[in-house]
């Protein structure tokens, strides 16, 4: 029991921004958001007027919602441009690029709250069979991604408020990727299985969808 409590705090401990450096990112989320949709124009953050944590590389996640329902999210699980870079980016691809929805448009604007997630480098996570799989994950904790062949899909650890069980965490990322899902049970396994954690900062009045 102690080693696992040891585990969790050592994930929870991986990333560490700020309350301040994660509302500036949101800030960059909104702007990046409105310029796109209002003005059809990419906003480039000013790196040199950002801390340097937000200069630094970065992989993240943005979620859009509107009345509480998801609108768009898209994001990337390995760092390749700075931060702040990444969030800009991510804001426009989820509000005109989420193959769920329609684009984003002016008159939404309004009604539109946001979320900006920092995941951390995904690790494989080896398994010997289904239950096994299943009592490795950390709920509320981990954020799980499946890969079978060339499907990819990948659940945040917030959906963890709404699918409480494993087996069902599992299952709607296969859902999601159009990955078979009772391949989860093939011993050896084919569908290999990564974690990562994350930090999530929200603007005021966002619901996670769902929960």
């Amino acid at each position: 029991m102690v080693a696992n409590q040891e585990m969790v705090i050592t994930m929870q401990e991986t990333l560490h921004y700020s309350e301040q450096n994660g509302a500036i990112l949101v800030q960059i989320a909104r702007r990046s958001l409105e310029s796109f949709v209002r003005d059809k124009q990419h906003y480039q953050p000013n790196l040199d007027e950002l801390p340097v944590q937000l200069r630094e590389s970065g992989a993240s996640f943005v979620t859009l919602t509107g009345h509480g329902q998801l609108r768009g999210c898209i994001g990337n699980t390995q760092a390749r441009w700075p931060l702040a870079q990444d969030v800009a980016r991510n804001a426009v691809s989820a509000a005109s690029r989420d193959p769920r929805f329609m684009p984003v448009t002016a008159v939404e604007l309004a009604d539109i709250r946001l979320e900006v997630t920092i995941l951390t480098p995904p690790l494989p996570l080896a398994y010997a069979h289904f239950d096994d799989l299943c009592a490795k994950l950390h709920p509320n904790i981990d954020g799980v991604m499946l890969t079978w062949q060339e499907r990819r899909g990948l659940l945040l650890p917030q959906v963890w408020q709404r699918i409480t069980q494993p087996e069902q965490f599992l299952k709607a990322i296969a859902y999601k990727a159009d990955i078979p899902y009772r391949y989860l049970w093939q011993r050896p396994p084919s569908i290999q299985v990564h974690t990562f954690q994350v930090q999530h900062f929200q603007e005021d009045g966002y619901q996670e969808p769902g929960a």
